[in-house]
């Protein structure tokens, strides 16, 4: 699972470093740099850093079904005493 996370940085790298010299240089394609770049952070990174972040964990946990809405008043009630 380590391979995961150096390919998610370094896309992540890839990404940023093409949004700075999109911004820095003053070439003709510099705004396709910026798009590119932007691109590459909503597309792959964001996705593979989801998936690295959620892998092996309980969905259900995380949804707003009857159960944990009423695990959610019961803690909120607990506080409040």
């Amino acid at each position: 699972m380590k391979i995961l996370k150096i390919i998610t940085l370094i896309a992540f790298l890839a990404s940023i470093s093409s949004i700075v010299c999109g911004f820095l240089l003053d070439l003709d394609y510099s705004q396709k740099l910026i798009g590119f770049g932007v691109l590459g952070l909503f597309l792959i990174v964001f996705p593979l850093f989801s998936y690295y972040r959620w892998k092996g964990k309980n969905l259900k946990d995380y949804m707003l079904t009857k159960e944990n809405l009423d695990k959610m008043r019961e803690n909120q009630q607990d506080s409040r005493k």
